[in-house]
């Protein structure tokens, strides 16, 4: 007597295996983030904003695009030595490391799925990750002014 009613077994396993796949996908699937409008200039960028440490860590792994004015904001408490990864990043990035008074300190460019850190020269409160070439491409340049920067409390 092994299956006291057959089929039974195969009906639970398929719902446990469609119940794993779908928190699988669930897990993959980029949080939401608060977006916000910057400008360097002329230029608009609809940048999404990762102030909290865990939002910081999740930043734009797993993307697979991202628009032509889009990017990532990332928000630190206080000034600070900063160094960006490219961990299960997909996408290749420039990133911006900006002061307290949204001055950008120096650009860095970033290959996809790589562990080699990429450091503001000096303390900063912000950093700006925008497609690979998009600062250059817009003339952006060390010491450019990003407006509309998320307020950091003190």
């Amino acid at each position: 007597m092994r299956f006291l009613y057959p089929g039974f077994s195969v009906r639970i396993a398929g719902a446990m295996l469609a119940a794993a796949l779908s928190f699988a996908a669930a897990a993959q699937q980029a949080p939401k983030f608060e977006v916000v409008s910057l400008t360097a200039g002329i230029n608009l960028i609809k940048a999404e904003v990762a102030a909290a440490p865990a939002q910081r860590q999740q930043g734009l792994m797993f993307r697979e695009k991202m628009g032509a004015n889009d990017g990532m904001v990332f928000v630190f408490e206080g000034p600070a030595e900063v160094c960006m990864w490219m961990k299960n990043t997909l996408l290749p990035l420039s990133v911006a490391f900006i002061d307290g008074n949204g001055r950008i300190v120096n650009i860095e460019d970033m290959q996809p799925q790589t562990l080699e850190s990429h450091c503001a020269r000096k303390l900063v409160r912000y950093a700006l990750e925008m497609n690979l070439g998009w600062f250059k491409q817009k003339n952006i340049k060390p010491g450019t002014v990003i407006e509309g920067l998320p307020r950091i409390e003190q």
